[in-house]
Order: C-alpha cells, then structure tokens, then sequence
C-alpha cells in the first residue's frame, strides 16, 4: 500500500505503467475541452496538492521501497501550472528519497509553460524532469476553437520549442478523428505540420472517443460527424504523409485506436504508410464499419 492518497480515477499515459504515480495537483487547471471527461468528476475539481503533504508522500514513499522506484509520474493532469519553485522542492524531494529514479514525467499544458522561462524549464530539468507530455490535439486552429481547447497552432508551437530548448524531451498526442467529416483533411494537414515544425522526440495518435454519448461536445458543435473505421485510416495516411520528421518515436497502439502502428520517423514512413493504405484497400472493411456502427 503506498502511503499516497489518491483521487479517483487516476489517469496517467501508457508509458508509464510501471512508473509511481505522484499527485502534486488533482484535476487540469483548464478542464474546458469539450471532447475529455477525464476531470470533470466532482472529486477531481482542480486544486493544488499542500507542498508538505506531496513532501511526506514522496519521503514514505522512499523509507518503503527506497531503491525499487525507477520512474515517477507527477499527476494529475498538468503538474507544471505549479510554481517553479515548488516542482524543485519535489524534484528534489525524490532524488534525496528515491535516488533510483532516473527520470520524472508530468502532463502539462501548453498555456502553462507560457508562464515559464526557458531558464526555468532548463532548471527543472537538471533537476530531473526529463519528459512533458502535451497533448496538442491538432494543429489546426479552426479544430482547436470548435473543441474548446483553448490553444492555437503558435502557442502549441511556442511551447513545444520551449521545452526543447530546455532539455526537456516531448511526447505529443494528437486526436485521430478530432475534425470529423467536414474538418479531416485540414486537421491531418495543420496536424503535421505542427510535428514538422517542432520535431518532438515522441509522437502518438489516439481516436477521439466520446462519451455520455458526446452531450458536451455535440452541444458546442452540433454539425460534427464522426469518422468511420475507414475514414480514419484515410486520415491517419494523409497525416503520415506529410510528416517530415528525423527522429521521432512514432506510437498509434492506443486502445481506442483500430490499428496499431509503431515505428520511428522518417525510418520507418514507408513501412507504416504501406501498412494504414493496406488497411485503407483489405476487404473486411465492410464488417469493420459495421462493427463500428453497432457501437455507435
């Protein structure tokens, strides 16, 4: 049992399944996007966690597994709105109590690291904080406005190079099937080239996936249609298309995605290209759509 008190549910990215995860806030300090139900629980309102609670966890933590924490995850949903001063007490913290750790990780939002400085970015990350996860979303302001994110392609990007300047690596999620029908191909486009213009070090697609059958987003826009199986995979290939990136760990194997690609980009473009327009062309499309729209 780890002495960390928890408020449910706890969300964390996929990499970091075997990492501690470490509440420094509750909630997202923005929580207006209108596809993400992750933090509009009652319990999950945005609050800072106290500075001496976080300090006592992350010292209970190290009397009781010392050495056996190799990665810790600062939660919840966009740690760095935290003043810069107080994520180095933490950073702190850990490597004095759990000095096996070896890289620490957060959420964060690109309107937060508008508020820091190259030079304090650079200072958490001698520190230790070696990964931000920013889920732009889309590169596409039109998009970005219809969903409420709060966002542009600019302050996406001014951030991302931001972090990079830092030192600070960046795994960027983009929503496959975020425009619809109507806004597909200019979201694949401004989507890619967000990612050309900052070339992160990690890059991954999940499928936007509504629920309480959507009510908040279809009430901020009605006229959205999603994609099919099919239509998603057409997006995905445009994307891909126009991605000119050197090195980036590229991940579509989330569970909302209906195929799984891995590869690094551009090695790898070719491969992952023939394997979404095999996809796009295999003849099982036609029960792929049908299972798709009895889950509607």
């Amino acid at each position: 049992m780890l002495p960390i008190r928890y408020v449910e549910p706890v969300f964390r990215p996929p990499s970091e399944a075997d990492s501690l995860i470490l509440p420094v806030t509750d909630g997202c300090s923005w929580n207006k996007c209108t596809f993400c139900e992750m933090y509009t629980a009652p319990q999950k309102a945005f609050r800072a966690r106290g500075e001496d609670e976080v300090l006592e966890s992350i010292r209970r933590t190290g009397e009781r597994y010392g050495n056996q924490v190799r990665r810790v995850f600062l939660a919840d949903g966009d740690a760095l709105v935290l003043p810069t001063r107080r994520l180095l007490s933490y950073l702190e913290a850990i490597r004095e109590h759990l000095p096996a750790v070896h890289r620490v990780s957060s959420y964060c939002l690109a309107r937060n690291l508008a508020r820091k400085t190259v030079a304090e970015l650079r200072t958490l990350a001698e520190a230790g904080l070696k990964l931000a996860y920013l889920g732009a979303e889309s590169g596409d302001d039109e998009v970005l406005a219809r969903v409420n994110k709060g966002e542009t392609f600019e302050s996406t990007r001014a951030a991302l190079d931001k972090l990079g300047e830092a030192g600070i690596s960046r795994s960027v999620m983009i929503l496959n099937g975020l425009g619809g029908q109507a806004l597909s191909r200019q979201h694949a486009d401004n989507s890619a080239r967000l990612a050309n213009a900052t070339q992160p070090e990690y890059l991954s697609t999940l499928v936007v996936t509504l629920h309480d059958q959507g009510r908040r987003f279809m009430e901020a826009w009605p006229a959205w249609q999603a994609l099919d199986p099919q239509g998603l995979f057409v997006e995905m290939e445009r994307f891909l298309s126009a991605l000119e990136l050197r090195r980036t760990v590229f991940r579509s194997d989330h569970a909302s995605n209906w195929l799984v690609l891995k590869g690094n980009l551009g090695a790898d473009k070719a491969r992952l290209l023939a394997d979404v327009r095999a996809a796009i062309e295999r003849p099982d499309a036609a029960p792929l759509r049908a299972a798709w729209q009895r889950g509607l």
